[in-house]
């Protein structure tokens, strides 16, 4: 286990001083912005000022050292306390940057964006994410520990830190994720609540009273308070308590006043999220003894002070005479090393995927399961689960091992939490080393997950999202568990890329784009009622988003297009139809839009006007593809309980209703 080993420590002057630097800077970038959330900046400032200059390992010369310490802000509102500890600590942020707060085109922009300001760990800001994001940080760190680390030579030792407020301790996720961190003991992560009893609509004693630290001892946190922020004492023999406990995470509540130290917004709900105002800025510099009209001035030995380039430069050095050591040691691990830290699949990988033929029926979940044993040595650091649905999902690495308190297993049982469950696989992904992190649920929940969705997207994540029982089809389960407006939900998120493959063939080429696609996540729909696997599907087809399934010897007078189970429907259609006709298969309408126009210009000639879209769900974006003066067989109501191909039928997905809408459109329009 690693040890924090503390530098002298400095006078008091030049950590009061240093704690209110951070301060400052956190008034005038929000006054300057005239946008912001000053007062848990102000009220944390000795917290990160510890966890900056002494507390973290970390290298701001290189803030993708592979074993840093983790910093996430789930309190992502308070940005600018972050923004102004990593320039502060000698990370490649301006001071200029923190003048431009909030900006067009600013490294500041109003709430963290990994991959977009160094030393950025995760994009918070939707509260509790960030919480959970910080488990799956942890989840990964164990792992990679447990996969890579020998005895006496451990090259994965580091902890992740989170800060999270009452915001965060109110959403749900936060609660999820907790009580799965609890569950698998994961004994590096070390969380403080801010505890400042302030929010927007007052106070927390009209919205959340229950006794927060008992909340978490239930769930198997190890709990300390730290009764006033301002003590650095205190602060540091919390710390190091948590540190020394590696059988719970921790949780320090600490007590504080937002604002500190406004003479007027203290403890105000106004000071959370608005500019304290010019006024109340020059009060509260004149309070901290500053001279109240200087403006983002940084003392010369606070820069000096707090800058962490030169201890960041020694860890990490003496970190890869570690690395060196064991390499040495153990070079096949090496290998094994460098090859997690490119993020891909060992090579084989498509060679091994599996091939099906024409005719076989298969539930394409079944195929999925086909798909991941084929792939599993291939993907060592693919870890995932299901929200306790792995019989019905079948997405497990078999002998892969379960992640529990005891062993970092590849299958991780997160329990009925599918929220959690998208948010920790997001910090998985955002974790060096670890390849497409996955999680799996109904497709009808993933509007439970759907915000983790959104975030993955936004932050070009690696995450997979793999959802089953995709339709009516599914059955007997009735209207709640049947998605509708699901596939448009799903599609209407920018970068995110959805597959509903049409069968086996697919399912295979869906598996081929995620495990290839390297900035953003996919999400795949997969059946859980067996489809047939069709004579023109390819694996290729599926990476170009659509593709022609079934087509005539003349040139088509007609188009179908379909999607996952709906495509074999509408190739049976088009052999009874006696006109030509063309089958058009959109497993991924994201991948399509992005080819060139003259591919699908060839897919969907502009004067076929008769167009027959069929997918079971609500048409909303199909007239992108079909035309103004297309049809679509969809579902705009609420599904029905009874066996699938029943519901199927009543609903309309059979090639005798499709031949007739086809027939009867192609008379409209010709």
């Amino acid at each position: 286990m690693r040890r924090i080993s503390f530098p002298p420590v400095a006078k008091p002057d030049i950590e009061q001083l240093s704690i209110d630097t951070i301060r400052t800077l956190a008034m005038d970038s929000v006054q300057q912005a005239n946008a912001g959330h000053p007062g848990t900046a102000m009220a944390l400032a000795p917290l990160a000022y510890l966890l900056y200059t002494e507390v973290m390992d970390h290298n701001p010369a290189n803030p993708q050292w592979p074993d840093r310490d983790r910093f996430v802000l789930s309190a992502g509102h308070a940005c600018i306390l972050q923004y102004s500890a990593l320039h502060l600590a000698g990370y490649n942020l301006s001071l200029e940057e923190l003048k431009r707060f909030r900006q067009w085109e600013s490294l500041t922009p109003g709430h963290p964006e990994v991959h977009h300001t160094p030393g950025i760990e995760a994009t918070t800001g939707p509260l509790g994410q960030g919480f959970a994001n910080g488990v799956g940080f942890g989840i990964a760190e164990r792992f990679l520990a447990e996969l890579f680390n020998r005895p006496y030579d451990e090259i994965v030792d580091h902890r992740t830190y989170v800060i999270c407020s009452d915001g965060d301790l109110m959403e749900g996720v936060s609660n999820e994720a907790a009580s799965i961190a609890g569950t698998l003991g994961l004994g590096k992560l070390i969380y403080f609540y801010d505890d400042n009893h302030i929010t927007i609509d007052g106070t927390t004693w009209i919205s959340f009273t229950e006794d927060r630290g008992a909340r978490f001892e239930a769930q198997g946190w190890h709990v300390q308070h730290v009764k006033n922020v301002n003590d650095l004492g205190e602060l540091r023999k919390a710390i190091a308590n948590a540190q020394a406990e590696t059988s719970k995470p921790s949780l320090v509540i600490v007590h504080s006043h937002i604002a500190y130290p406004a003479p007027h917004a203290m403890d105000t709900a106004k000071a959370h999220g608005s500019p304290l105002g010019e006024e109340e800025v020059r009060a509260t510099k004149v309070a901290l003894g500053w001279d109240p009209d200087k403006k983002f001035f940084v003392p010369e030995e606070v820069a000096a002070h707090m800058n962490g380039v030169e201890r960041g430069i020694a860890l990490e050095d003496a970190w890869q005479q570690k690395l060196s050591a064991w390499s040495a040691k153990y070079p096949g691990m090496r290998e094994r090393w460098d090859q997690a830290q490119t993020r891909k699949p060992l090579p084989g990988w498509v060679e091994a995927l599996p091939h099906f033929e024409p005719g076989e029926g298969f539930a394409t979940r079944d195929v999925g399961a086909k798909v991941m044993e084929a792939i599993k040595n291939h993907t060592p650091t693919m870890v995932g689960g299901a929200a306790d649905l792995v019989e019905s999902t079948k997405t497990e690495f078999k002998g892969g091992g379960l992640f529990s308190a005891t062993h970092a297993g590849r299958n991780i049982a997160f329990g009925i939490r599918e929220f959690a469950s998208g948010a920790i696989v997001n910090g998985i992904s955002l974790h060096d080393g670890m390849l497409k992190p996955y999680s799996s649920t109904f497709l009808i929940f993933s509007d439970y997950q759907r915000n983790a969705v959104r975030l993955a997207a936004l932050s070009k994540l690696q995450s997979l999202f793999l959802w089953t029982h995709d339709s009516v089809g599914l059955g007997e389960d009735g209207p709640t568990h049947q998605p509708i407006e699901q596939y448009a939900s799903l599609r209407a998120i920018p970068n995110f890329w959805f597959i509903r493959p049409a069968d086996a063939t697919e399912t295979v080429g869906a598996w081929k784009v995620a495990l290839e696609r390297e900035d953003g996540p996919v999400g795949m729909a997969l059946t859980r009622q067996k489809v047939p696997t069709l004579d023109g599907t390819t694996v290729e087809g599926v990476a170009r988003g659509a593709y022609v399934v079934h087509d005539s010897d003349d040139a088509p007078e007609l188009i179908l297009l379909a999607t996952g189970s709906e495509v074999s429907v509408a190739v049976e259609a088009a052999k009874k139809l006696d006109i030509p006709t063309r089958v058009v298969s959109m497993p991924c309408w994201e991948l399509f839009e992005a080819q060139p126009a003259d591919y699908r210009e060839e897919i969907l000639p502009a004067d076929v006007k008769a167009r027959v879209s069929i997918e079971a769900g609500v048409k909303l974006g199909w007239k992108e593809w079909v035309g103004d003066g297309g049809d679509s067989i969809s579902i705009e109501h609420f599904g029905a309980s009874a066996p699938g191909n029943v519901v199927l039928e009543k609903f309309g997905f059979t090639a005798d209703n499709v031949v007739a809408r086809a027939l009867a459109l192609r008379e409209r329009v010709s």
